[in-house]
C-alpha cells in the first residue's frame, strides 16, 4: 500500500479557549477544514465561556519556542499565523524561534500575524510592555498583519469609526512594517456592508462581504487569519489568501450558532460534506 502524500502544513502559536470558539481551536479546525495540517504551539491555557474569560495560566517562554523549533525541524511549516502571545516574554522567545525557523516576511516561511491583544469586549489582554513587544518586534517580521479595529486602537492610538479611516489607519500600520496590513471591518457596525481592507504600501484592495444580522462572532477573526494562513500554505498569494480568508469566514459567519449565554461562535460545518 502506497503512501499518502503529505498536505500542506500550517502553525498556529496561540492560547487555548476551553470554550473552543477562537483560539487554537479555532485555527486547527478552520485549517482542518481547508485541507491544512495543523501544528501547534500553545502560548496560554484560558478559562474562559461566552460570558468572558474568567482566569489564564501563560505556558513558560521557552516551551513555547521549543513547540516552534520541534515542528518545524521535523515536520516542516508551509505558513504560520499567532494568535494571543500572552506576555513581552513570550513574544521574544516566539520572533527568536520563528527567525531560526525561517518563519517571517523576507524568509522562507510566510507569517500572519493576528494582534491578538484585545478581547472580544475591547479589553487588552497584556500590558503596555506585551503591546510595545508585538509592535518592535513581530509587525516587522509579519507577512501580513490582521487587526480589527480594537486592534488597531491599541497598536496605532486611532479610533476608526468610517471605511476611509480604516484606510488611512493601514497606511500607518504598513508604516510599522508588515508587508501587508489587513484591516478586519467586523467591528464597524456603522457600516451597512463588512468591507476588509487590504494594503501592501501602494495598492488598496477592498475586501467586500455581506454584513450578518447575528450576535454570534465570537471566533471571526481567528477564523479568517487562519483560513488566509491555509491559503498562505497551499501557495496562494496574499491577495488570493486574503480573499479566501474573506470568503471562508463569511461562511462562518452566515452559518454561527448559539451555545451559552451570550456571544455563540462562527461556524466551519459548513464546510462538513453531508452524512449518507
Amino acid at each position: 500500500m502506497s503512501e499518502n502524500p503529505s498536505p500542506p502544513s500550517a502553525l498556529t502559536i496561540a492560547g487555548s479557549d476551553s470554550g473552543g470558539a477562537a483560539g487554537l481551536q479555532a485555527d486547527l479546525r478552520t485549517f482542518l477544514t481547508c485541507g491544512v495540517h495543523g501544528l501547534v504551539a500553545v502560548t496560554a491555557v484560558t478559562v474562559q465561556n461566552t460570558l468572558g474569560v474568567h482566569d489564564r495560566t501563560d505556558i513558560p517562554a521557552r516551551i513555547v519556542a521549543g513547540q516552534i523549533e520541534a515542528v518545524a525541524a521535523d515536520m516542516g511549516v508551509n505558513a504560520a499565523k499567532t494568535g494571543m502571545l500572552a506576555s513581552a516574554e513570550i513574544i521574544h522567545a516566539v520572533a527568536a524561534a520563528c527567525d531560526k525557523a525561517e518563519i517571517g516576511r523576507d524568509r522562507k516561511v510566510p507569517f500572519v500575524v493576528d494582534p491578538v491583544a484585545a478581547s472580544m469586549h475591547g479589553h487588552p489582554l497584556f500590558d503596555e510592555a506585551g503591546l510595545v513587544a508585538l509592535r518592535d518586534e513581530l509587525l516587522p517580521r509579519a507577512t501580513v498583519l490582521t487587526p480589527n479595529l480594537d486592534e488597531v486602537r491599541l497598536l496605532t492610538g486611532m479610533t476608526v469609526t468610517t471605511r476611509e479611516q480604516m484606510h488611512q489607519a493601514a497606511v500607518v500600520l504598513h508604516r510599522l512594517g508588515p508587508k501587508y496590513v489587513l484591516v478586519k471591518s467586523g467591528h464597524l457596525v456603522s457600516d451597512p456592508e463588512c468591507v476588509d481592507v487590504l494594503f501592501d504600501g501602494s495598492t488598496f484592495v477592498e475586501l467586500p462581504g455581506e454584513r450578518f444580522a447575528t450576535q454570534h462572532t465570537h471566533g471571526a477573526g481567528d477564523t479568517m487569519a487562519s483560513a488566509l494562513t491555509a491559503g498562505l500554505a497551499k501557495g496562494m498569494s496574499v491577495v488570493e489568501a486574503a480573499r479566501y480568508g474573506k470568503w471562508f469566514v463569511s461562511h462562518a459567519v452566515r452559518n454561527a450558532y448559539q451555545m451559552g449565554a451570550k456571544v455563540g461562535p462562527v461556524s466551519a460545518f459548513w464546510r462538513l460534506a453531508p452524512e449518507h
